[in-house]
């Protein structure tokens, strides 16, 4: 049985996002997403408000009317969430990564349905932990929000590799991949992941959202505390009071974060950065109007 709680939750989620939706994402939806991967399907006449590169010329001059090209993406995409659901997610000063990542995750969802679009999800941790199909509908939606907060993991390890290869076997048909992690844990090995990303941003519009908490990138000053590695269960002791012990931290997390920046650039990746102590909502806006502003 889910407790009660949880459907509180999701009903705040939803309430939360379908105002994202209105407010932030309408009119937006379409222009972030048309600039990779679209199939021809037939053409129309010109609309007012139609993209003028998408005329086609041949068909103009034929008919003696402006026509455009019509594209599957314009009839209906296919965005799919592809959540980090390993053990170093369950952890957060103010709130847990995963609870950022539902409410994130359900305003990508609740923008694709209400373009009547079909959205997925994949959960993974050193593997493939749960796969639901794309489908289209607000019932649809509301499981995988449940399913993101409520969903309890065999194991706690990560492998993002497990999960591209999955999605490049399963997904015959080109979409929109989220990748929502936090790129912590022994399994993100970069060169590891370097061909297997390239791969699937290749056959799909890869955005990567990387969710991290402030404890992460900058000790708190907590004198000697005991730490337990959420994925390894590996414990060990570190006195936050030293300075040094701070610094170094600080620098490896730095050194860390900039190698997934440079991987995910050489990549062609578009990616956005979150953390757990701050709104995400005018950040998310705004990688999605500089998005747009590129695809035009």
């Amino acid at each position: 049985m889910i407790p009660s709680e949880f459907f509180r939750k999701i009903r705040r989620i939803e309430i939360r996002t379908n105002r994202l939706v209105d407010t932030l994402f309408a009119g937006e939806y379409r222009s972030i997403f048309k600039g990779k991967g679209m199939e021809f399907l037939d053409v129309r006449e010109y609309q007012i408000g139609d993209d003028v590169r998408t005329i086609d010329w041949k068909v103009t001059a034929r008919m003696n009317l402006p026509h455009v090209k019509i594209f599957a993406q314009e009839r209906e995409l296919m965005v799919f969430l592809v959540v980090d659901n390993s053990g170093s997610t369950r952890f957060g000063s103010t709130s847990f990564k995963s609870e950022l990542a539902a409410e994130i995750a359900a305003t990508i969802a609740f923008s694709a349905i209400r373009n009547n679009d079909k959205v997925g999800l994949l959960f993974f941790t050193d593997r493939v932990e749960k796969f639901i199909p794309p489908r289209k509908g607000r019932t649809h939606v509301l499981r995988l929000i449940r399913d993101i907060l409520y969903f309890q993991p065999k194991n706690k390890k990560t492998d993002p590799v497990v999960a591209i290869e999955f999605l490049l076997h399963s997904l015959k048909r080109r979409g929109i991949i989220f990748l929502i992690t936090d790129f912590i844990g022994p399994g993100f090995e970069l060169e590891n992941l370097r061909r297997p990303l390239g791969l699937l941003n290749r056959s799909h519009d890869t955005i990567v959202i990387m969710i991290n908490d402030q404890f992460e990138t900058q000790l708190p000053n907590l004198g000697a505390i005991t730490i337990e590695d959420a994925e390894t269960g590996r414990v060990m002791t570190v006195d936050t009071s030293d300075p040094r012990v701070r610094r170094q931290f600080k620098l490896m997390r730095q050194e860390q974060q900039q190698k997934v920046e440079v991987l995910l650039i050489s990549l062609g990746i578009d990616r956005i950065s979150v953390t757990t102590d701050e709104d995400y909502i005018p950040r998310l806006h705004r990688f999605f109007q500089e998005r747009a502003r590129r695809l035009r």
